[in-house]
């Protein structure tokens, strides 16, 4: 079943994609022959008005066919009023950017939605004080981090971001009494996602494990997951960056089964996991095919 749900899920994010595609060149006066989720011989079609939609035995994939647009035979072309060919090349290129911008589109949807129906995440608990560390003899276990420097924590990703001055004002919960605290990180060398070593500020403290839900506003939720769709692209084009440069080898790129099979082991921990998956891939999606690679 929950390989079927990762097909479904998989084509529906392709069906995104090229329906990016096909609303910018319909916007734009273009007509579209032919608008397919999947590819090899059409199982379900259907046409509407000028446009042939269908359903393909392949469901790895999706393809938008233009006028005067035939991949396969690129001297074929048309230069009527409505044909892909006789749009300008700004023109052209909005109907290309239309596809993968409607992937991270879909991802800032996914975050939102998860942000405002509630959003699980590490609380700010300490659970472990690494030894002669920062927070040694200042932090316990148990402590539960309020402010830093007056910026509010509401779960761990938020402490790391607040490590920025050399002194850290801390205001923290412990047995129940408000505390104020003050220490000073150190500079230590870590490895990052990418195995890579760097030096980064730390107070030296693990979380509890300890996982709250938070509900957010209306425009918080838009804020979270913009800046979430942000933070993930960033990553991707980073790990894109990382494999031109030999440090991320070649054996970690994976294709449509792969991303199959992914997602169908992320439905098992439920529809939040999953969502979060989907959305990664989408942003995947629309970041990659944004740059000039196969």
């Amino acid at each position: 079943m929950s390989i079927i749900v990762a097909i479904f899920i998989l084509s529906f994010l392709i069906f995104f994609h090229e329906l990016g595609h096909f609303l910018v060149a319909r916007l734009l006066g273009v007509k579209v022959e032919v608008f397919s989720i999947g590819f090899g011989k059409k199982l379900i079609s259907k046409k509407y008005k000028d446009t042939e939609y269908c359903i393909s035995a392949i469901p790895l994939g999706g393809y938008v066919q233009m006028k005067g647009q035939d991949d396969t035979d690129p001297s074929k072309k048309s230069y009527d009023a409505d044909s892909y060919t006789s749009k300008t090349p700004f023109e052209r290129i909005l109907i290309l950017l239309g596809g993968p911008l409607f992937n991270v589109l879909l991802a800032f949807l996914i975050y939102n939605f998860i942000a405002i129906n509630g959003w699980r995440a590490l609380a700010p608990e300490v659970g472990k004080v690494l030894p002669n560390s920062a927070a040694t003899n200042i932090l316990k276990k148990g402590d539960y981090i309020l402010k830093i420097d007056n910026t509010k924590i509401v779960s761990w990703k938020d402490i790391k971001k607040s490590i920025k001055s050399t002194s850290l004002h801390i205001t923290l919960k412990r047995n129940n009494k408000i505390i104020n605290v003050t220490l000073i990180p150190k500079i230590m060398s870590i490895k990052d996602i990418f195995g890579e070593t760097i030096k980064e500020k730390l107070i030296g403290i693990s979380p509890s494990g300890k996982v709250i839900t938070i509900h957010y506003s209306f425009v918080e939720a838009i804020k979270v997951a913009l800046d979430e769709t942000i933070d993930k692209s960033k990553l991707i084009f980073k790990s894109f960056i990382k494999m031109i440069t030999g440090v991320i080898g070649l054996e970690n790129i994976s294709g449509p089964i792969t991303i199959v099979k992914v997602t169908s082991d992320a439905s098992n921990y439920g529809y939040v996991a999953l969502l979060l998956f989907v959305a990664l891939i989408s942003v995947n999606l629309g970041v990659l095919n944004l740059l000039p690679i196969p």
